[in-house]
């Protein structure tokens, strides 16, 4: 009798034991009431989320989805996937909840959720966006999804939050512009600065800092005026071109008057308005209160701000406007190559094109042809029957000859060393049209 009570005492030990181990490994459908299996299991879900367990709780969305296709809490499931990726953080995971709620927006394109699916995706690209001196690729997919939001769910309670995250993002990309045209234009690489002041204009108009952009545009065109004064070409060509960037200037002027007339810049643009002998506008009470209402939202960064941002990775996006409507069109960039070339026909005589050098981003800056001239060359003119063909270019890593030693080579002889000239690292500079080569 002791005996039957000890083996059943074991056996009972043993099956204990191995329910313990069992019980390890959860089934997701464990503990599910049979009448609501679905709903069961999401709410398990849900709880698991609230608590920080993200992989248990996608394990049981996916569960869910997999064994209901057609439980009414399908849609919520696959949001809430992308959600567990979501809170998850990191770039893997945001990755992957990129995806999940493109799935999402896939399946139930017309549920109030999706607009909230797509303000996430543009959240997780605008969180991980970079000061305007770096990697911009994520302030530019930022922008790229905040626009989609707006454009495809305009009635969505969720557009003005988007719209204000798009001013911002659009600030930081309109400062990278202005950085790289302002780095050219100090090096009277006008071409390229151009290029970059027009298309910083025309595509961020609520950018903090449009009336120093416009400001240097006007000063880049007189700089041109200049240069085209000193070419030895026709003097009713001269007249021509020297009219056409003095227009140019003016209207730049003219813009930071009548657009951005509660800006610094304004008392400089009239200043230089009376020196191209040009009428100074009056903007509209419309345009000065508008102008008025985008200066005052803008945070003033205060000097601290100012030092500790530089140790900080991600960018300050203060001076942003807190008014206006963003510009949801693609940002075009001109090409400086083809500007030159243009402004080179132009000077043989050749009419200028309607459109100069307009591109959309990240299409390249384009080349000439083979036939043709060198941007910024001197001239580009065909040559004439019985004309000798100029001599090659010396190569970039020669050092240039002097008159000299260019004699000396063309005699055969061996050209005296100057060994002031023999190597140098000082920059020289442009002269005439060899300021507008970007390059």
């Amino acid at each position: 009798m002791v005996r039957k009570i000890l083996v059943s005492t074991v056996l009972a030990t043993a099956l204990l034991a191995a329910s313990g181990c069992r019980h390890k490994t959860q089934n997701p459908l464990a503990n599910i009431d049979s009448k609501q299996p679905d709903k069961g299991l999401f709410d398990r879900a849900m709880d698991s989320l609230k608590k920080g367990r993200y992989q248990e709780a996608r394990t049981l969305l996916e569960t869910l989805i997999n064994t209901y296709p057609d439980s009414e809490y399908i849609a919520r499931a696959k949001l809430s996937l992308g959600d567990a990726w979501y809170a998850e953080g990191g770039k893997a995971a945001w990755d992957q909840a990129e995806v999940e709620y493109k799935d999402f927006q896939t399946f139930f394109p017309n549920l109030p959720e999706a607009s909230e699916a797509q303000l996430k995706i543009a959240s997780m690209h605008y969180r991980q966006m970079e000061k305007p001196d770096r990697d911009f690729a994520q302030a530019q997919r930022a922008s790229e999804e905040y626009k989609s939001l707006i454009q495809q769910y305009p009635d969505s309670p969720l557009v003005p939050q988007a719209k204000q995250k798009l001013r911002e993002v659009q600030e930081v990309l309109a400062e990278r512009q202005y950085r790289i045209a302002h780095f050219y234009y100090l090096r009277d690489n006008l071409a390229a600065s151009q290029a970059r002041l027009e298309s910083l204009a025309e595509s961020y108009p609520l950018y903090s800092g449009v009336d120093e952009a416009l400001y240097e545009l006007g000063s880049l065109y007189e700089k041109e005026v200049v240069s085209i004064k000193k070419q030895k070409i026709p003097e009713a060509q001269k007249e021509r071109m020297v009219a056409q960037f003095e227009k140019k200037a003016i209207e730049a002027y003219t813009k930071i008057i009548k657009r951005y007339p509660a800006t610094d810049r304004v008392p400089d643009a009239k200043h230089r308005l009376t020196a191209l002998h040009a009428p100074i506008p009056e903007p509209t009470p419309e345009a000065l209160a508008e102008s008025k209402a985008e200066e005052a939202s803008r945070e003033k960064l205060k000097l601290v701000a100012k030092v500790t941002g530089n140790f900080k990775k991600h960018p300050n996006v203060a001076p942003a406007t807190k008014v206006g409507e963003p510009n949801l069109n693609e940002e075009t960039v001109k090409s400086a190559p083809a500007m030159v070339n243009d402004l080179t026909n132009q000077i043989n005589g050749v009419q200028p094109s309607q459109s100069i050098g307009v591109q959309a981003v990240g299409t390249g800056t384009g080349t000439p042809g083979a036939n043709e001239a060198a941007p910024g060359s001197k001239s580009s003119a065909p040559l004439t029957e019985g004309t000798a063909p100029a001599p090659a270019p010396a190569q970039v890593n020669e050092i240039q000859k002097s008159g000299t030693e260019t004699q000396a080579a063309s005699a055969g002889q061996a050209a005296p060393v100057d060994p002031k000239q023999e190597s140098s690292s000082k920059k020289k500079g442009k002269k005439g049209l060899r300021k507008l080569i970007p390059f």
